[in-house]
């Protein structure tokens, strides 16, 4: 059996008027990210992680932000297809392990919802996929409200 880990992170600015989207839920906020898809900051980082274990680059190498089928995209999308192509090369996600780092609105509410959608994506439990969310203690862009980042850990195996 052949076991790796992956990493991801990724960042987003965050704008009025845009939609604050993490872990494929829609979260009531003042200000969203930005980006090509929905920039949902948590499944763009888990898709690296995942990617990177397997040794398949990372998620601009399979959705550019500069193609146009990928602007405004549910990123829901990106990770269902992520775990195909895993999958097609033999891999299976065992756990995943995210953070994401922003000031507001209040993540914790929603983490379950989170897990909900972003599981069965994998191929996982609920209970596979661990979600939490910290502050910046308002230092750097995130503590200006400037942005938002995550970080995701994932183990795969190959039997």
């Amino acid at each position: 059996m052949k076991i790796r880990v992956g990493f991801g992170f990724d960042v987003h600015p965050l704008e009025e008027g845009r939609e604050l989207w993490l872990g494929g839920v829609k979260l009531p906020a003042m200000k969203g990210a930005a980006g090509h898809s929905d920039a949902d900051v948590l499944i763009h980082a888990l898709c690296d992680a995942i990617l990177g274990a397997a040794n398949l680059g990372d998620i601009g190498s399979h959705f550019s932000n500069t193609d146009p089928r990928w602007a405004g995209m549910d990123s829901k999308y990106f990770l269902q297809e992520v775990t195909r192509m895993i999958q097609a090369k033999g891999w299976k996600i065992m756990n995943a392990d995210l953070t994401v780092t922003l000031e507001t609105p209040k993540v914790r509410p929603h983490i379950d919802a989170m897990k909900q959608a972003m599981a069965p994506l994998m191929g996982i439990s609920m209970d596979d996929v661990s979600i939490k969310a910290t502050t910046n203690e308002r230092l750097g862009y995130v503590g200006r409200m400037e942005g938002l980042n995550a970080y995701a850990v994932v183990l795969i195996v190959q039997e």
